[in-house]
């Protein structure tokens, strides 16, 4: 019996190695007659080539692991595996942080070049401009922008210096209305500067020194003539532009509203004509230089010439506006005008009658008339000298100048009512007002 391996000693004779057996078909595996269960774990050990000879012919079959806690798994710490959801979330947030300041820093240096501070949103959303903020023809905005093409800039050399005011124009053919004073002193020959800043020679056709009217002429065609309003329509309240060049600077365009109506005013030079006109008081801020200039209602219509202002200063210093601004009536400035340009002078309405002196303002109200010419209006409707004149049109008298200034603002031909006092009784009377005759 041979296990295969050669036990020879050195220098024995070589054994021919016995050929393997075949394997037995018919050959029951130990157990698989005689009722025994067959093995799975039988092997033919005793015919294995590398069986150990001292090692004992049997097959030992590990037992079964019994049943206990599973070991805990241990994984790789090299190993590649799954990020946790602390670790997304922390790269997420040093992202967001990286991309934050990176775009602030591109917003900030934008925002520099572009002189806005950085984050900062100016003005709303856009929305549909407010009513006031379209410019209809009504508004202030589109009136002004329809009256400044008529009106310029006034300019009269004369021995002392240049003299600037301000002028409309009232006809096609280049008839312009400004003050008296503005023209006064002057050689007769002027210029104007228009809306769009060219000039052009102009001459005086004429001027009434007394009503502060003068009236000048462009040659010059195809001019925009204003649009004239009524002066007697006017109420307190009712808003106005006074558009000129105050201090010299064109073009300009100032808002109030109607002060005061029939504000008589006084004024002239020293050595000058005595000016009474019953004026348009306004807000409306009016510097030197406005002289001459329009003053026109909420519709574009001129109602009114700027003429002079009120001022807290001292006689021969430079006054400014304080908010006391008045204007001749436009419809006495209207047929001033018609007048000069028609006749070259002007009439001067009258009530027949004199004022002033000692006792001509009487205490509770009223002037006492120092003369009454024969025939004329005031003898014709049974006046007297030494009537109190209480009220003329229902308008109260208070100072000499109030009668005069009123009287002048009517056309000749006007009937006027006047309410008097002759000794203790009332009366009234209806006066023709009329033409002087210089």
């Amino acid at each position: 019996m041979t296990d295969g391996w050669d036990w020879r000693r050195p220098g024995d004779a070589p054994t021919p190695a016995a050929p393997p057996r075949a394997a037995d078909p018919s050959a029951a595996a130990p157990g698989a007659a005689g009722g025994r269960a067959a093995s799975p774990w039988w092997s033919d050990a005793l015919a294995d080539p590398w069986r150990d000879p001292a090692a004992p012919a049997a097959v030992v079959v590990p037992a079964p692991a019994s049943g206990g806690t599973a070991p805990e798994p241990v994984s790789d710490p090299d190993a590649p595996g799954r990020p946790r959801l602390r670790q997304v979330l922390l790269i997420s947030l040093v992202s967001a942080l990286l991309a934050g300041a990176l775009g602030g820093a591109l917003g900030y240096a934008l925002a520099v070049r572009g002189g806005v501070a950085a984050g900062t949103v100016l003005g709303a959303d856009p929305a549909q401009a407010p009513a006031l903020a379209q410019r209809k023809p009504e508004s202030l905005a589109g009136v002004a922008e329809r009256v400044l093409p008529s009106v310029v800039t006034v300019r009269v050399s004369s021995v002392g210096g240049t003299s600037e005011g301000s002028g409309f124009v009232v006809s096609a053919d280049g008839h312009v209305i400004t003050n008296d004073h503005v023209v006064a002193g002057g050689t007769g020959k002027a210029s104007v500067v228009f809306n769009d800043g060219t000039s052009a020679p102009a001459k005086v056709v004429g001027q009434d020194p007394e009503s502060d009217i003068a009236v000048i002429k462009v040659e010059r065609t195809g001019l925009r003539p204003v649009e004239f309003g009524d002066s007697d329509a006017l109420a307190v309240g009712d808003p106005v532009l006074a558009i000129g060049s105050p201090l010299s600077l064109v073009n300009t365009v100032t808002a109030g509203i109607v002060s005061a109506l029939d504000r008589t005013m006084q004024a002239g030079e020293p050595g000058g004509p005595v000016r009474y006109y019953a004026a348009i008081q306004t807000d409306a801020a009016v510097n030197h230089g406005n002289s001459g200039g329009p003053l026109v209602d909420a519709a574009g219509r001129v109602v009114g010439v700027n003429s002079t202002i009120k001022s807290l200063v001292s006689d021969g210093q430079e006054a400014g506006n304080i908010g006391l601004a008045f204007a001749i009536p436009i419809n006495q400035a209207k047929r001033v005008t018609q007048d000069i340009i028609g006749t070259g002078k002007a009439r001067r309405t009258v009530i027949g009658a004199q004022v002033g002196g000692p006792g001509a303002a009487v205490a509770g109200g009223g002037v006492r008339l120092a003369s009454v010419e024969p025939s004329g209006p005031a003898a014709s409707a049974g006046l007297r000298a030494g009537d109190v004149i209480l009220r003329l049109n229902g308008r109260p008298m208070a100072e000499p100048s109030d009668l005069i200034a009123l009287v002048r603002k009517f056309a000749p031909g006007s009937v006027v009512t006047v309410e008097y006092r002759r000794g203790s009784s009332r009366q009234n009377a209806s006066v023709t007002l009329a033409a002087d005759a210089k």
